[in-house]
């Protein structure tokens, strides 16, 4: 081993035996300040850190401010009880995963109800000191289990997104310099070499385009992805995409059709480009995957009798195409899921497109019968 080698792996070793131990937090809600007292003082000789409340909404309020590792929750309290507290603990999305150990002196419904509500485990009064020791022990194992999975889970999405980023670098590069061929501007190209380069350029826009699209999927699913939203009109959106996707649908000599009552409200609030990028991908994909026939677009309104004062404006997308098994269907919006077709894709632009529409408050679905095509319906609010 070099002398660097043995400098930078002492230096490591180093930063890990002296990163400070993290005391564990354990926050402790009874309204008895006896009970209090006493289990305050059990923990506080382990050596957790210790912050006390007497009803739930205080718990509440500590929680929200600085969440613990792990809630001792008695279940009798006045005003609120400790599963109404579990349940708002558990139903707000913001907070991090912190485990409950409910403490009960009540049969074994309460404890069902308990565990039915959010809580992990329980322990009944009166409480043995091993026992508490032993239960607070296993969910702070569970705790830093699911912390160090969700680590590992971010930097695995941080280290995808800076490799995706960084890619892009060589492949545009790569993409001017096929262009400059293409061009002539580095001389005549024989005919052979004519058509490999034609090839190798259309590989390359290829893997730019898988390599965008997993980039804006990692922004997505790690909240990076910063929308603009503002008044759009659908329908400009929709006729500029046939518009731009003609070209192919004629090179396949298909019928391209986009259909519009006069008396539609096309207006949403959304991210323009965002709703461009999801009906690009699903024209697309309806040209991609017909070899005869037409790819219809519609455009309507459609209000909910449930809900008489909301107005939704409906995007049909219907192709004659080989169509969507119901194997397939299940799955076809997952990230990565390729279809059985031979001219599937990565598997990643009807995730994408799912993502955004779902951004916007909206809904996608598919309809299909294998040889009859598909029909892919996208709901969003209309802009009254």
């Amino acid at each position: 081993m070099s002398r660097l080698t043995h400098e930078a792996f002492d230096i490591m070793n180093s930063s890990v035996l002296n990163r400070p131990i993290k005391t564990d937090h354990i926050l402790v809600v009874d309204d008895s300040p006896d009970n209090l007292f006493l289990v305050q003082t059990i923990l506080e000789e382990e050596g957790y850190e210790i912050t006390l409340a007497e009803d739930g909404r205080v718990a509440l309020q500590h929680i929200e401010s600085s969440p613990p590792d792990l809630v001792l929750l008695d279940v009798m309290m006045p005003d609120m009880d400790g599963f109404e507290v579990t349940r708002r603990i558990r139903e707000n999305p913001n907070l991090p995963f912190m485990p409950i150990l409910l403490i009960t002196a009540f049969d074994q419904p309460s404890v069902v109800k308990g565990l039915d509500t959010g809580a992990d485990d329980f322990i009944r009064k009166p409480v043995e000191v091993d026992e508490l020791l032993a239960r607070v022990r296993s969910l702070l194992r569970l705790k830093h289990s699911v912390d160090e999975r969700d680590q590992i889970a971010r930097q695995r999405e941080d280290f995808v997104s800076w490799m995706t980023h960084d890619l892009r670098t060589p492949i545009v590069a790569a993409e001017r310099m096929l262009m400059l061929f293409q061009q002539g501007a580095l001389g005549e190209l024989s005919p052979g070499m004519e058509e490999a380069i034609t090839t190798m350029a259309r590989s390359n826009r290829n893997l730019l385009a898988m390599v965008n699209t997993l980039l804006e999927v990692y922004r997505y699913e790690a909240g990076r992805k910063n929308l603009i939203f503002s008044p759009v009109n659908l329908q400009e959106i929709l006729q500029e995409v046939v518009q731009e996707l003609s070209p192919l649908a004629d090179e396949k000599k298909l019928n391209l059709n986009y259909q519009s009552p006069g008396n539609l409200n096309s207006k949403v609030v959304g991210d323009r480009m965002e709703l461009h990028r999801v009906f690009t991908n699903l024209i697309g994909n309806a040209i991609k995957f017909t070899d005869k026939g037409s790819v219809e677009v519609r455009l309507s309104n459609y209000s909910n009798h449930s809900e008489p004062s909301s107005s939704w404006v409906m995007v049909e997308i219907q192709d004659t195409g080989s169509g969507i098994s119901l194997e397939d269907q299940k799955m076809v919006f997952e990230r990565f899921r390729q279809g059985n077709h031979k001219r599937s894709g990565s598997g990643l632009g009807l995730h994408l497109s799912k993502k955004i529409i779902e951004t916007h408050q909206g809904t996608i679905e598919l309809k299909s019968d294998v040889g009859k095509g598909s029909l892919f319906i996208v709901g969003l609010l209309a802009q009254e």
